[in-house]
């Protein structure tokens, strides 16, 4: 490159040679980013991931469109699958990861695959993104049923693994979902629901483990959140079927019953105890004065819905504030 050039000048010529990916691209407002004090280089970061939730909003029906389908299909027993590479691999992982302890799904329910295995978790493998076959290997692997949901994750949107899966997953009747950070993109060509929030260039050219990593984290926490909701995991805004596998979170199944109930923390711990750690269950029976066991037929009927176990309920109206939250 010819020394003598201008900054806008060197970033023209960047232009005329780069692809079209907007992943890939040179960002006009960081090329100077390495001769800029610490403090402007934080604010431009800071600048820059700014656009990310502005990104997500222009997507929100494509959003919601897609938590709806896939609530349909896991309440007939379907999966929630995530298939990505390198971060987006790991971002479908760590969310699948976090369903279990968070919203009691069983192990299994929710699936993350990323290409490589389970060691590109902790070493780069990036040649493993390139092999569609493996993508489709990996999906076919889990024995797919038509009421499963496949999540393809890809920042530039032409990950080879990904619509090995994507194409695998759309043949044999699954839901099929693109994340991507392109438009138009392979992977949203194979998926019946494209989500393609645009975040534009990254502030280092290529790193898409920023803004893209940071827009997919968003995304699927949208996803993954309002599915739970759907399948009546939470009441109001409480995580009821939470876990209380350790310290923090007997402490908050305690603190969520109260907040339900009314009850203190200690009137909270004993119901709890009463009903087997059950938040749900220790819920509805606060609010209906009923015994466990009805509750937990209850809550059976309904599909584990608080608020439409607590409408079956015959007896006298409840004793405690269901409004109370503090």
């Amino acid at each position: 490159m010819n020394m003598n050039m201008n900054t806008t000048d060197a970033y023209n010529a960047i232009l005329e040679t780069q692809s079209q990916s907007l992943t890939e691209s040179v960002n006009p407002n960081t090329i100077d980013i390495d001769i800029v004090p610490t403090l402007t280089l934080v604010q431009l970061i800071n600048d820059e991931d700014k656009k990310v939730a502005l990104a997500i909003e222009a997507e929100l029906p494509q959003i919601a469109a897609a938590i709806d389908a896939i609530a349909e299909r896991m309440q007939r027993g379907g999966r929630l699958i995530y298939a990505g590479a390198g971060t987006s691999g790991r971002l479908g992982v760590l969310d699948a990861s976090e369903m279990p302890p968070t919203y009691s799904v069983p192990q299994g329910r929710v699936i993350g695959l990323i290409a490589g295995g389970l060691s590109a978790l902790t070493n780069s493998i990036e040649g493993a993104e390139d092999e569609p076959e493996q993508g489709r290997a990996d999906m076919l692997a889990l024995q797919p049923m038509p009421e499963d949901t496949l999540v393809g994750l890809a920042a530039s949107g032409s990950t080879p693994y990904v619509v090995g899966a994507l194409k695998a997953a759309r043949g044999l009747g699954l839901l099929t979902i693109s994340i991507a950070c392109n438009r138009p993109a392979p992977v949203h060509d194979a998926a019946e629901i494209a989500i393609a929030p645009l975040v534009g260039p990254e502030v280092i050219s290529g790193s898409t483990r920023m803004k893209a990593g940071s827009v997919q984290k968003m995304v699927l926490n949208m996803i993954s959140t309002g599915v739970m909701i759907r399948l009546g995991k939470t009441y109001g805004n409480l995580m009821v079927d939470v876990q209380a596998s350790n310290t923090k979170l007997v402490a908050r199944a305690k603190r969520i019953v109260a907040q339900a109930t009314g009850l203190s923390l200690d009137e909270a711990a004993l119901l709890l105890d009463r009903c087997e750690s059950e938040v749900k269950t220790a819920i509805v029976v606060a609010l209906t004065q009923a015994q466990p066991d009805v509750a937990r037929q209850w809550l059976a009927q309904v599909g584990g819905v608080v608020r439409e176990a607590i409408g079956l309920s015959r007896a006298d109206p409840p004793t405690y504030n269901k409004t109370s939250y503090s």
